[in-house]
């Protein structure tokens, strides 16, 4: 068997799966999350590593599984960090995740010395203080004396291969989240890391998704209840591991959602696929040779985690409770919009400085009102998205959804009408990403033969259609809330 983790914004997620690609059991260990204002996001590494122990101890005990018979770990984790690690491979200092956005200043002068359209054509990315490279130019800038201890840039599942292995290095997929990957040449970008005023040698080896890093010491070994020996599988980002355990594999199986704490539109392309507006951005994907073009908006779920927990914070079953009372009333109909930009936004706008409004309150709008409004403005900004890849040639007629609130019919419904385009509900929804480790992991030690197996193990276990009324009314609306937007844009630019 094999024991995927995740490694996600909220948690570590142990996944044992079997040579059938089979889930055998699962596990989740929450850790925290220090989010302050400036647009601080943080986290402590070491809580990371805690998870995974006592993840992969509790997965073994509650499954009767022996550690003999795990024949490999592998790894899915959050991308677009920085840990920074001394000669050691201590971290010098928390981990700066994925959401924080302190890197302006860097990011405006990394844009000045490389051009935003120049770095776009070497990464697939737009420069944004969201990437890794910045984060670190940050440090540095900020943090001069903790800078100078740095020795090492990894991202969160590098870490985790670290302390098992001892092994520092990343995959293909992860390095074309930092802004500093040359997708073209496969590499380290020579150009943009001399724009950053870096050293070469903060950056680690590159290795294929598949490949194994080494296996798990004593040490490790001792903490985590597994053997010492075991094989230790590379595998990679979140976002191209959710796409191969959707069954996204190549073209053909066109795109798909995915509805986490960030949410994205994706789909899968043996070319990176460049937006000459630079609404999307293309990661590697998992699968050599294969890329995941890709349009990310920061707060999603997230999104509908914050209204769950500003409305009924300590209520069981509220998530269905609100859900529930959001199909029945309307939002966009009645004027009332909500701009999903909790944490700033990526795709399609790229500014960090954007943040979540209500506009058309009024007195009778109620609790329902609001869930609405919001699962509309989630549906509306990833709608926005597809537009773009639609624009740039992809097949948009159907979309496959994965991520925890894929589990809701109501919204569900309310992805379909918007987007005008029938929805699919995978039947992984939260563990598609764990199941896209294991698939890496299980070719890495031999148990599958290869990547594209992912095609044959995710069924289906919903299937909307739009409403052709309610697509026609969400098609009228859509424009106004574009508009909203524009006109609020200014407003949150310091000194506009």
């Amino acid at each position: 068997m094999i024991i995927a983790h995740d490694l996600g914004t909220t948690g570590n997620k142990a996944t044992l799966v079997d040579s059938t690609g089979t889930i055998v059991a699962a596990v989740t260990v929450h850790y925290d999350t220090d989010f302050s204002s400036g647009g601080k996001a943080e986290q402590n590494p070491e809580d990371w590593w805690q998870a995974l122990c006592s993840a992969t101890r509790t997965l073994l005990e509650d499954s009767g599984v022996a550690a003999s018979e795990i024949a490999g770990v592998s790894f899915s984790g959050q991308m677009m960090g920085a840990v920074l690690l001394d000669a050691a491979g201590v971290p010098v200092r928390p981990a700066i995740i994925w959401a924080d956005t302190r890197s302006g200043a860097q990011t405006a002068q990394l844009t000045e010395r490389i051009g935003l359209e120049e770095a776009y054509r070497i990464t697939g990315h737009r420069l944004n203080p969201t990437y890794s490279v910045s984060k670190v130019m940050w440090v540095r800038d900020n943090e001069p004396e903790v800078f100078a201890r740095a020795r090492h840039l990894v991202l969160a599942k590098d870490y985790m291969i670290f302390r098992l292995t001892g092994e520092i290095l990343t995959d293909p997929s992860d390095a074309s989240s930092t802004n500093a990957f040359d997708q073209g040449a496969h590499r380290w970008s020579e150009d943009i890391i001399a724009a950053t005023g870096l050293s070469t040698d903060l950056f680690p080896a590159i290795a294929e998704s598949t490949s194994v890093a080494g296996t798990i010491g004593a040490e490790a070994a001792a903490a985590c209840g597994l053997l010492a020996g075991t094989p230790v599988v590379v595998g990679g980002g979140d976002g191209p591991m959710a796409a191969l355990g959707a069954g996204i594999v190549d073209e053909a199986s066109g795109p798909y959602a995915y509805l986490g704490s960030s949410s994205w539109v994706s789909l899968s392309s043996d070319r990176p696929l460049h937006d000459p507006l630079m609404r999307t951005m293309t990661f590697n994907h998992v699968i050599p040779g294969r890329f995941v073009p890709t349009a990310t908006m920061q707060a999603g779920g997230a999104s509908l985690q914050w209204i769950a927990d500003v409305l009924a914070p300590d209520e069981q079953g509220r998530f269905e409770r609100l859900l529930g009372g959001a199909a029945e009333v309307d939002a966009a109909d009645e004027g009332l919009f909500f701009l999903p930009h909790l944490l700033g936004e990526r795709s399609p706008y790229w500014d960090p400085n954007v943040r979540a409004t209500f506009v058309g309150l009024a007195r009778h709008h109620g609790q329902e009102h609001l869930t609405r409004a919001v699962v509309e403005g989630v549906a509306f900004n990833l709608h926005t998205c597809l537009q773009a890849f639609r624009e740039n040639g992809a097949n948009t007629d159907r979309v496959d959804v994965i991520g925890g609130a894929a589990n809701s019919i109501p919204l569900l419904q309310i992805l379909s009408d918007v987007w005008g385009v029938p929805v699919r509900r995978r039947a992984l929804v939260d563990e598609a990403t764990a199941l896209g480790a294991a698939i890496v992991g299980g070719v890495g030690v031999g148990m599958f033969d290869n990547l594209d197996i992912a095609s044959t193990l995710s069924t289906y276990t919903a299937d909307l259609t739009p409403d052709t009324d309610a697509h026609a009314r969400y098609t009228t609306a859509h424009p106004r809330f574009l508009d909203a937007y524009r006109r609020l844009e200014s407003w949150f630019t310091p000194n506009a």
